[in-house]
């Protein structure tokens, strides 16, 4: 009988996004958390840089504060044989990796973060609260990413529009980065 009622629990039980739903709109910037993503951290050497960019179907950028994006998959440049790649259609980022013998290393980590958007006119003075990095458009282009930090955690930092960002961080600070934002965008509002 107890073995049945486990059974039942462990079928029904339901993998939910962290911070799935949460949103704050202030006067003229709005953080939301977004979809899942599939989410690779790839390393590999200039050599390899060509076959995996043919098998990922975009062209991995080579340069600091750099990004390319192609149907609905990023890469983002983290260091010279490091990029951070998501896909928001869900297509399987190992995969396309597997294929190519060239040398490199491709770490599955769609479980281990959480994005957000941070939208509007006074985004970047949200973001700049706990980000030392120089966010104006001169400095941090639309289509800039970059590793930094948040308050007291490391994010992922990529301008999507002039107004726009998607800051990606580790799920477990995803409640850290989440409140920080949202007072964030409350003290910007003001």
């Amino acid at each position: 009988m107890a073995k049945a009622a486990a059974k039942t629990s462990a079928s029904s039980a339901e993998r939910r996004p962290a911070q799935a739903g949460r949103s704050v709109s202030a006067k003229n910037v709005k953080v939301e958390v977004l979809p899942p993503a599939e989410r690779m951290s790839l390393r590999a050497p200039e050599a390899s840089i060509a076959a995996l960019s043919k098998a990922l179907g975009l062209t991995l950028p080579k340069g600091p504060k750099t990004s390319a994006s192609k149907a609905g998959r990023m890469a983002l440049w983290l260091g010279p044989d490091e990029w951070f790649l998501i896909d928001e259609a869900g297509k399987d980022l190992l995969a396309d990796c597997a294929k190519v013998s060239a040398p490199h290393s491709a770490v599955g980590i769609s479980h281990r973060n959480v994005a957000f958007a941070v939208t509007g006119p006074a985004a970047a003075a949200a973001i700049n609260a706990g980000c030392p990095q120089d966010l104006s458009l001169e400095a941090f282009p639309v289509g800039a990413a970059s590793r930094t930090i948040l308050g007291k955690c490391e994010i992922v930092l990529l301008r999507t529009a002039a107004d726009a960002f998607r800051v990606e961080c580790w799920r477990s600070f995803s409640d850290y980065v989440f409140t920080f934002l949202s007072e964030a965008a409350s003290d910007a509002a003001a």
